[in-house]
Order: structure tokens, then sequence, then C-alpha cells
């Protein structure tokens, strides 16, 4: 019952700094750090949406909390508790010990403890609420931008995306044939990107005093820059031949019958969880200076504009044509 699968499975992953009670009461207690502010996330995943029906109870457990920890990078903030919401079809206790443990690996990685939640029956689907403190006026938001700074993004783009053509149910391998790469080691990274996506925490933390705004992107580059032009009131230009593309993926798509799809990846196919976050032109060398001695992975796309919207030149200066800014959850 719901009761004993918290106690058995769930009940351990609490014990941690700042919970003064923690997980099997109405309601946590947690102590936050003096002089310091709380940042709340929450995100949903549901089966048949936000992964396959099929998807192993670890790689959902992982790829739940780790989207949830990408934002609270995206605000400079250092997670420390986080919340459940469980609802199963059935009460599987082979699926729940599997989930629990993948969650509590997680959780020990990046340093956060589960502090309470629920469990009920109905369609397979996963709510997480990450709590996380950062230290008072430091907090990244999508509305400090302004016109001439720098955009940056960290990591690489297109693989999240990319890796949504081998997960669902009846789709499969976009390209056939591969230049410089196998399909089998080809798969393996999407699916560890798609299920696995790395939250940028530490660069989030680096970043607190250089940037000026910040998001993670979940939906599309050009859709989730769009929100910080649109909260600064501003408009946005990147060069996509600045955009950073690992060169597997390029290789993945070499002999593609429809090569514009890695366009449509990094621009606006989403599941990247990576930082856009723009830099004022007095930071611009700190950060520069991160990248270079290797403690930030990210690169200079663009700047922000007085003009609005959001543009993307190729490499001759063209404007380029945005069929699709990004995903739709409607």
């Amino acid at each position: 019952n719901e009761f004993s699968l918290i106690q058995q499975y769930f009940s351990s992953l609490g014990k941690a700094p700042g919970v003064a009670l923690g997980v099997g009461d109405d309601g946590a207690v947690l102590d936050v750090p003096e002089g310091e502010q709380l940042v709340v996330t929450v995100d949903t995943l549901v089966a048949g949406v936000h992964f396959p029906f099929d998807a192993s109870p670890g790689d959902i457990a992982r790829r739940a909390l780790r989207v949830n920890l990408s934002d609270i990078a995206a605000m400079a903030a250092q997670p420390h508790w986080f919340t459940l919401a469980l609802t199963l079809p059935e009460a599987n206790e082979y699926w729940v010990q599997q989930f629990s443990q993948a969650l509590a690996e997680d959780a020990a990685l990046f340093g956060c403890a589960l502090v309470g939640g629920d469990t009920t029956a109905g369609p397979l689907s996963i709510s997480i609420q990450v709590l996380g403190t950062v230290p008072q006026g430091k907090v990244l938001t999508r509305s400090g931008a302004k016109v001439g700074d720098s955009i940056y993004v960290t990591g690489s783009l297109g693989e999240g995306a990319a890796a949504l053509s081998i997960v669902g149910d009846d789709s499969k391998l976009v390209v056939p044939e591969l230049a410089a790469i196998d399909n089998e080691e080809a798969k393996g990274l999407l699916l560890q990107r798609f299920y696995r996506p790395e939250p940028r925490l530490l660069e989030g933390l680096r970043l607190r005093d250089l940037a000026s705004a910040a998001l993670d992107i979940s939906d599309g580059l050009v859709a989730d820059l769009d929100h910080i032009a649109e909260f600064s009131g501003l408009g946005a230009e990147i060069e996509f031949d600045k955009l950073p593309i690992s060169p597997w993926l390029l290789a993945l798509t070499k002999t593609s019958p429809e090569p514009a799809c890695i366009t449509e990846w990094v621009l606006s196919g989403g599941d990247d969880y990576e930082l856009c976050f723009t830099v004022p032109k007095q930071n611009r060398q700190a950060v520069d200076m991160l990248i270079q001695k290797g403690e930030l992975s990210a690169c200079n796309i663009g700047q922000m504009t007085k003009q609005l919207g959001v543009r993307c030149f190729d490499a001759q200066g063209g404007l380029m044509d945005i069929e699709k800014m990004g995903y739709q959850h409607f």
C-alpha cells in the first residue's frame, strides 16, 4: 500500500543537513540558511508524452530529477531538497524499487534530499519539486538582459532533440548510415543525453556575479532565448555557425537525405537542458577567461538587440527562416 511503499523505498532518501522533519509527516520542515533566498521549481513528466511507456524505472527517475535540477542551475541556485508526487497504474514493487534506487543515486550525486511527497493510483506520471537556495539578491532571472549583452550557451545543442527520434514507440534512427560513428554507439550517446541530461549546476554558480539573465534550454534554443528577450523587452541575434554542435552529431547526419534536420534539432528541438545566458560587456572578459581555463563549458553565439524578436543568421550573413520556434505543450 501507499504507506508501506513510502516507508520501504523513499524514507531513507531524506537524511541531509537542513532537514528538521522529512518524509513521513504531513509536511516537511526545513532550515533555510541565514542570508539565503529559497528557489523552488517543479516539473511533471507524463508517460507517453515526456518519456516512452516502456522506459525503465531507473531512466525515468534520473530524467525526472535532472530536468528539475536544470531549472535550479539556471537560477544560479544550490539544490538541497526535493519532493516527489508519484502516480502509478499499480503498486508494482519491482518498479518502485528500481525507481527509488536510481533516484537515491542521483539525489546523492547532486546533493539533494527527498523531504516529502505523495503516491496515488492512475496513469504513470512523476512530479518533482526541487528547493534550493541562493545568496540574497544573487538569483539569475530571465529579465536582466540589456542591449549589447553577449549571448552564450553551455555544452552542445541538438542531441536532446535527436534522441527523440529513437525513444518514441514507432520512431527510428533518422540516419541509416553514419560517417564516423556506428549506429549502436550513436544510439547509446543519444539515450544517455535524453535520460541523463547533465544539469549545469556548477556553471550556474560560476555565473552568479557575471551573467545578467539565464534560463535552461528545454523547449528549444530559439523559443527559450525568446523568453529572455521578451522578459527583458529586447530582441536577440545569433549566428548559426557559432552554435556548439558535437562532431559526432554532425557525423550522424552527414549522409542523411534530409540534412536540414540538424538545423531544426539545434534551433528548436529542445530537451538539451543546457544554459542560455547573457553577459554584459564589462563581464565578458571574465567569462571568456573561465572558458579558456576549462572552468566553464560555453561559447558566445550572438548578442541582445533593441529590435524585438529572435533572428538567426547563416555563414553568409543571410537571415535564416525559422519555421518552428520550439516545443509547444498544447
